[in-house]
């Protein structure tokens, strides 16, 4: 069932959850510490990452969009997901329900790449770079976008807890170590990119340490997430 996180401003939101049981360290969007409102979590039972991540099963469209009508029948204002993949799925689940639903932090790399200049690119931070096609892209109407893709998958902690799930005792320092690694990596290899987009849910904890080691803006599925609960939770100025 839906539970709920978060202080009780009345404006909440729901996340559809794949089947994992990895700990969820501050920074994960299905961390009750993230938030300072509340959060409706639903896991779809089976959505385990192989299934979602690197060998997409269709079957799991049918639960996703369960998972979103349960969700906005449970009262939240607007609906995400903890698995940027999901963006393949994004026009389906959208028109399943009838409030906001955001798929995937993927969402902002349209927008992102509109505050560069010419010439600059969109670096994407994500659990499977060969994973993420040309269709994840295009679900969120960022195919024409000018991007450069590094992947966790090769990361042995990342593969082996996150990928694998064949341990639960995730392992932060060595997270996050891999993590900045192949985003420095990335900037290196592509001095061109001008901000980055963590596709990856499981790659915010560490959003701020990429921010002040590269020194180019991270977005993730939190800075949207704040964003839209900003836009349904307005209060006035004075």
């Amino acid at each position: 069932m839906p539970r709920a996180s978060g202080a009780d401003d009345g404006t909440a939101i729901g996340v559809i959850c794949l089947d994992t049981s990895f700990t969820k360290i501050p920074g994960h969007i299905r961390n009750r510490a993230t938030f300072g409102f509340p959060v409706v979590y639903h896991v779809v039972s089976g959505a385990t990452p192989e299934r979602v991540v690197t060998r997409p099963d269709p079957a799991l469209l049918q639960p996703f969009i369960q998972a979103a009508v349960r969700l906005e029948a449970a009262g939240v204002s607007a609906i995400t997901s903890a698995c940027g993949f999901l963006a393949l799925f994004q026009a389906e689940l959208a028109d399943a329900v009838r409030i906001p639903l955001y798929s995937s932090s993927l969402m902002q790399v349209p927008m992102v790449h509109r505050m560069l200049a010419a010439g600059r690119k969109v670096g994407i931070l994500t659990a499977s770079a060969s994973s993420l096609s040309p269709a994840h892209l295009a679900g969120v109407g960022a195919e024409s976008v000018p991007v450069r893709i590094a992947g966790m998958a090769e990361q042995p902690e990342f593969r082996e807890v996150i990928l694998e799930g064949k341990r639960d005792d995730l392992d932060p320092r060595r997270l996050r170590s891999e993590v900045l690694g192949v985003a420095e990596a990335l900037l290196h290899g592509s001095p061109d990119v001008a901000a980055l987009v963590l596709e990856c849910t499981d790659l915010v904890p560490f959003a701020q340490d990429i921010q002040a080691r590269t020194g180019v803006p991270v977005f993730d599925i939190v800075t949207l997430t704040g964003l839209v609960h900003a836009s349904l939770n307005r209060r006035p100025f004075a």
